[in-house]
């Protein structure tokens, strides 16, 4: 058995919305069949029990073992399938991961376990699942940031973790919004600032009339003991600017306890605090916005004694609850067992090896902080109106819109005034385990809470997106309605395969048609609105970019499309790819679907949303059923687009539309169609569209390499990056209803195309063009020299137009070649490789004739 070529599926995908880890697993012929190897199953199922089932090859297997691995160290996973390609012993295995390098990990343990199996070797189950849990533990968001995520999720809100911490975006675009842990950009640093500054903080809030605790800053030990004399009674110890509980000593009266909790406090920070200690609970209350969300009661680290173990032994023995962890990944923290710990022991009278009597309880520390060990009871329904109020107004006058404020009092059920209770800290980042799972008492929903501050009840964050497939038509379809989206005075991101481009300014060039380019444009805060080329490889190697789209365009289906990689190898197979752009399309979406191609309409049964059908015939039986059954449908009818739906009409005549010349470029009209659905879908006003319509150029600035046309000495030039034969043919229906004298054709062949669709090619043009100029492209794409001219001189065999053909060396000379042969009246396709560089030496050579 060989693994290769493992991919992480990182959106919606070809499989499922699931993310995923693609692989593709050879097995030899002996390895194939499960039931032909005698004794495989039952020594797999030895080592790992709960695998459930295998399937019947060794790739199912392993897709089963991947999966159950993964289900068994409790990450929520639940699919998982395994396909055999059209190669012999060759699958695609495909399952479901939550972290993805927990993911990639189980996969190389299944490969282990199968390996075992097949070897009578020993697998270690238990340190396979530990390593999992381990690292799903480390790489998995924390508690706190995971329950602002699952509201979000909940809510429709998109997000993206943007860091391997807790750094996260909610919304797309202008609507993003970001927090780390539970701060958020709305967090002003200014108010993390003062809380931060314990005696700030107090003088703020003293200021504000809400009760706090006297005190004040110490320069060492002796200022200490001299501060804990003039407030007389028992003191706190703690650092100016600290966090957790670190540092901090509470309820000291002597001298020695004093001096000690100084040196503990300075370790963490110089500045030192000593204030008045107030009697009673500690309670902590998180104000988010400005109500009181939640509140509970922090009990301080302790053990039970049983009259048989020491203290140190009841410690080990409550760290081991699986509740409990060494950071923040549980619900509660192991009891830190140091230095704090035993001088509090000291301070009863006991020590580590002290056996405490059956029921004693002993206390670790005295401060409450989930951190270092403590436990928390719900108390929110208990919380006195004056107390919540007094809570609100500390994290306003701080400034924090998510705020855990500290109170010391013998009940929430009455005001602090009256029972000398008061506010002893204010903090930025609070902790939210404390209130998701409690140790006693009910979570509560405090995730939910801080998504409703950052977007109201009617907002999502979202921008509106749409995503454009097809083989032919995408780029000018895409760049066609973002001009539209841009006409309504919306700022518009757009990916194609020129490039990424943000309110018409290129950010990034190449083929940007693939995931990576589209979450740059959803992460551009200065987009209101997104289009993207969905080609093809990117759905394969990735995935979506999005999790749903609000209008998904599919153009066309042909078979020159890249038929023959990646286990593509028909047309049925291509259209699978090109619909998950249509099975992601958001319930309250559209889908706009070419009515004439079979494969297209095809897609419509997958679409959550509705559905717009476009043709030039609204009699087309897809269109009338459609229409009858009063749906949208977009069509050609004297000259005009029309938009019907039920008794509406809405016409633009094609002389408004340049792109289309007059309805004489007729897949020019198509692209039209489908944009004019797509505004439509998108609520774009009419008047808007018929502006944007009539104001698109199809240039070699507006949408270059998209059937650009040139004046050269009276000679029409038309530049096309059409690859495939479906493009031919469209290109051919266009310039038949141009004037020309003489037709000429300059054209190469990208190199992973199949061998017969590269023929095809010029069999095409070689019936519509009497002179035919071949090139190499600059990159044969894994072909070697002279093989593509060799398949595009085959095409020429016997056509029944072309009387004269001639190969040139290099792109630029081939058009040098083609613009020296031409007369007033010719017509000449140049099909174009460099596109941007070819399209700038055809200007200069227009410019120097001029």
């Amino acid at each position: 058995m060989d693994v290769s070529r493992i991919r992480a599926l990182r959106g919606p995908n070809l499989w499922s919305r699931h993310t995923a880890i693609e692989a593709i697993v050879s097995c030899t012929p002996a390895e194939c069949a499960i039931d032909e190897r005698a004794g495989f199953e039952a020594a797999l199922r030895a080592r790992f029990p709960a695998i459930g089932e295998i399937g019947r090859s060794l790739a199912s297997a392993l897709e089963a073992a991947a999966l159950a691995l993964q289900a068994q160290a409790g990450c929520p996973v639940t699919f998982s399938r395994t396909t055999e390609t059209v190669e012999p012993g060759i699958y695609q295995v495909v399952v479901e991961y939550s972290e993805e390098a927990v993911g990639r990990l189980a996969f190389d343990l299944a490969c282990q376990l199968c390996e075992a199996a097949m070897n009578d070797a020993p697998f270690e189950l238990d340190a396979a699942l530990a390593q999992l849990r381990e690292l799903d533990e480390d790489v998995r968001l924390g508690p706190s940031t995971g329950a602002i995520v699952d509201a979000a999720v909940a809510r429709g809100v998109p997000f993206r973790r943007l860091t391997d911490g807790s750094l996260v975006q909610f919304g797309w675009g202008s609507r993003q919004q970001r927090i780390q842990a539970a701060e958020t950009s709305r967090t002003s640093a200014i108010a993390e600032s003062i809380a931060q500054d314990k005696e700030l903080t107090k003088m703020l809030l003293e200021s504000a009339g809400v009760p706090v605790p006297n005190g004040r800053s110490v320069s060492d030990a002796e200022d200490a003991w001299a501060a804990a004399c003039e407030l007389g009674g028992p003191v706190v110890v703690k650092p100016r600017d600290g966090n957790q509980g670190k540092g901090v000593a509470v309820n000291l009266s002597s001298r020695e306890e004093i001096m000690a909790a100084y040196a503990v406090a300075v370790e963490f920070r110089d500045d030192v605090m000593v204030e008045r200690y107030l009697p009673g609970h500690d309670y902590r209350l998180l104000v988010i916005g400005h109500q009181l969300v939640a509140a509970a009661r922090r009990d301080p680290p302790q053990v039970i004694g049983d009259g048989v173990h020491t203290i140190r032994e009841l410690v080990d023995i409550v760290n081991r609850d699986p509740l409990r962890s060494d950071g923040h990944a549980t619900s509660l923290t192991k009891i830190r067992f140091d230095d704090i710990a035993l001088a509090t022991l000291a301070r009863q009278k006991l020590h580590a090896d002290t056996v405490p009597a059956k029921g004693q309880r002993v206390v670790l520390r005295n401060n409450a902080n989930l951190s270092t060990g403590g436990s928390a009871t719900d108390v929110t329904d208990d919380v006195h109106p004056e107390v919540a109020a007094r809570a609100v107004a500390a994290a306003r006058m701080v400034g924090l819109d998510i705020c855990g404020v500290d109170v010391i009092c013998e009940t929430v059920l009455k005001p602090l005034e009256e029972q000398g209770g008061g506010i002893v800290e204010v903090n930025a980042a609070p902790g939210l385990r404390m209130h998701l799972a409690p140790s006693f008492g009910k979570g509560r929903a405090v995730g939910e809470a801080i998504i409703n501050t950052m977007y109201p009840a009617h907002d999502n964050g979202r921008i509106p997106v749409v995503a454009v497939a097809g083989t032919n038509g995408k780029t000018t379809t895409v760049r066609l309605i973002a001009h539209l989206l841009g006409s309504k005075g919306l700022r518009v991101g757009m990916t194609n395969s020129d490039g990424v481009y943000i309110q018409r300014r290129r950010i990034d060039t190449g083929d940007c048609s693939g995931p990576r380019s589209a979450r740059s444009v959803l992460m551009h805060p200065e987009v209101d609105a997104a289009v993207f080329e969905t080609a093809r490889g990117g759905v394969l190697r990735e995935g979506l970019a999005f999790d749903r789209c609000d209008v998904a365009v599919v153009t066309n289906i042909g078979a020159g499309d890249h038929l023959g990689l990646n286990y593509i190898t028909t047309v049925e197979d291509l259209a699978v790819v090109k619909r998950v752009i249509v099975q992601n399309v958001a319930p309250s979406g559209m889908a706009v679907l070419n009515a004439a191609d079979p494969s297209v309409v095809a897609m419509a049964a997958s679409c959550p949303g509705g559905v717009t059908f476009f043709a030039r015939d609204r009699n087309h039986p897809v269109m009338a059923t459609h229409r009858a059954q009063g749906h949208r449908i977009v069509y050609l009818e004297d000259g005009q687009i029309v938009a019907a739906q039920g008794e509406m009409r809405h016409r633009i005549a094609l002389t408004e539309i340049p792109l289309t010349q007059g309805g004489r470029i007729g897949f020019q009209v198509e692209n039209a169609m489908a944009a004019v659905a797509a505004a439509w879908a998108l609520g774009l006003e009419w008047p808007v569209v018929h502006t944007g319509l009539a104001s698109f150029i199809n240039d070699a600035a507006t949408a270059p390499g998209r059937f650009n046309t040139f004046n050269y000495q009276g000679a029409m030039v038309i530049a096309d990056y059409g690859h495939n034969p479906d493009a031919m043919l469209a290109l051919v229906q266009a310039i038949d209803n141009l004037p020309s004298e003489r037709r000429s054709v300059v054209i190469s062949g990208a190199g992973d195309r199949r061998d017969q669709d590269i023929r095809d090619q010029t069999r095409i043009l070689g019936a519509a063009f009497d002179s035919v100029i071949l090139y190499q492209d600059a990159c044969q794409r894994g072909r070697a020299d002279g093989e593509v001219l060799a398949l595009l001189r085959q095409g020429l065999q016997d056509a029944p137009r072309t009387r004269h053909s001639e190969e040139i060396q290099g792109e630029f000379n081939a058009i040098d070649r083609a613009l020296a042969q031409l007369n007033p009246g010719d017509l000449c396709l140049i099909l174009v490789d460099q596109v941007e560089e070819a399209l700038a030496h055809i200007a200069k050579r227009v410019a120097e004739v001029s």
